[in-house]
């Protein structure tokens, strides 16, 4: 008969066998609490692949004692989901894991949603992508849960690949397996928080090593090859996907365009090429700016080849974008400016709104006192178009500096300009 996959047969069957994610089931927190006093609400699992969102749909059901179904919503037709409800009506409740569930169709919806909303069905979805730009608001709207898995850290990974060399029902305990805690530890590493890759990693090495006297014998050699013919990696300390997309646009930062594209390699070999460019589209506006305004459209259309190609051509977009950036001349200076204003406004720095500056467009308004707004296109100013020495800062923040110019490629223009008018507004205020 045909044996599951390790990392098929190692999935939890309660919420105490769930290794890592503390933050969101960990004993203390209110969701472990109320699955461990019967309620089990809808929710939505998000994250990486390899985070562990199937592995706690069914550490849920086993700890909830309810009956259990599981459907891709990539593949799941109406009569599915029809047998899901029938299921339902004859049982009092049931929970429903809905893999993919981004994809799920409107006919679909339709025929799920009112017994989700009745609480017959328990519905526990599965993403890699962010809920709250991908998953149907019909269904957001009742899953009363929403948590966001990590990948697991160094340690847990070790944990788990340590349970299931000693096993003997699940996992390989029954073979006498020498290994070393070094080689767990790189297995660990090299999965980057991947549950499932460490796993497979684990099944492919013991299968494909020698046995003598009835031990198998893991050699650093062979664990190397398959490490890279997986396609798994990671460095000593155990930097994972988020460490690689922020070494990336360090990198870049930093205008070392080599290791920019020795980051940019590691993470589209990941495969998750959404996140890749939704951080490099953050880069163009972030970390280059105002200095070359004209690397925010560009790095747009590469990121949007990229999504059209796919891999492995988005490569080639990708590291076109990530050159031009990283020699690109940069500014913060934008992006600074409105974390300023925001902060200002979170320290407490909220003003009543000049009354010239105040909406006239119904009648009253000249009672309230609305009104004196002067058309700065009404006073042209040399070659810049139209400005005026009016204050649009509230009273008490009319001294409030969030803006400051960085001289850097085409900001320096900017630059002068801003200077300019500052030195004009200084001597109105005279």
């Amino acid at each position: 008969m045909h044996q599951e996959p390790l990392a098929y047969r190692m999935r939890p069957t309660a919420l105490d066998e769930v290794v890592g994610q503390d933050a969101i089931i960990g004993p203390s927190t209110a969701l472990y609490k109320m699955i461990q006093h019967g309620h089990v609400p809808s929710m939505l699992l998000y994250g990486p692949p390899g985070t562990g969102k199937t592995s706690l749909a069914y550490a849920i059901a086993g700890s909830s004692n309810l009956p259990f179904y599981a459907l891709n919503a990539t593949r799941a037709g109406k009569k599915d989901v029809e047998t899901i409800v029938d299921e339902a009506r004859l049982q009092g409740k049931v929970i429903l894991f809905l893999d993919e569930i981004h994809r799920f169709n409107k006919l679909q919806q339709d025929t799920l949603l009112p017994h989700v909303e009745n609480g017959s069905i328990i519905l526990i979805g599965a993403t890699t992508e962010n809920p709250f730009h991908d998953v149907n608001p019909a269904i957001r709207s009742r899953c009363g849960e929403i948590k966001q898995l990590s990948r697991l850290e160094t340690k847990d990974t070790v944990t788990l690949l340590k349970r299931a060399l000693t096993d003997k029902s699940k996992g390989l305990g029954k073979q006498e397996i020498q290994i070393t805690e070094e080689q767990i530890e790189s297995i660990a590493i090299a999965a980057s928080g991947d549950a499932r890759k460490a796993l497979t990693l684990l099944e492919s090495v013991v299968s494909a090593s020698d046995e003598e006297n009835g031990v198998l014998l893991i050699e650093d050699s062979l664990l190397t090859q398959l490490m890279k013919r997986i396609g798994v990696f990671g460095d000593k300390n155990g930097s994972h996907f988020y460490n690689l997309l922020s070494a990336l646009q360090k990198s870049v930062r930093g205008s070392d365009v080599n290791a920019a594209m020795f980051y940019l390699a590691h993470l589209l070999e990941s495969g998750d090429l959404i996140a890749v460019n939704r951080r490099l589209l953050v880069m163009a506006y972030e970390d280059i700016g105002m200095a070359n305004p004209d690397v925010g459209q560009r790095v747009l259309a590469a990121v949007q080849s990229a999504e059209r190609l796919g891999m492995p051509e988005a490569r080639i977009p990708l590291a076109n974008a990530v050159v031009e950036m990283a020699l690109s001349e940069k500014s913060n200076s934008a992006y600074k400016a409105i974390d300023q204003a925001m902060r200002s406004i979170e320290e407490g720095s909220i003003a009543d709104i000049p009354n010239h500056l105040k909406d006239t467009h119904y009648a009253g308004a000249a009672a309230l006192g609305h009104g004196g707004y002067q058309y700065p296109h009404d006073t042209p100013i040399g070659t810049f178009g139209g400005w005026n020495a009016q204050s649009y800062l509230p009273d008490k923040l009319v001294k409030s500096t969030f803006y400051t110019p960085v001289l850097a490629g085409e900001e320096v223009k900017k630059a002068k300009i801003y200077e300019k008018l500052q030195t004009f507004r200084k001597q109105a205020e005279k």
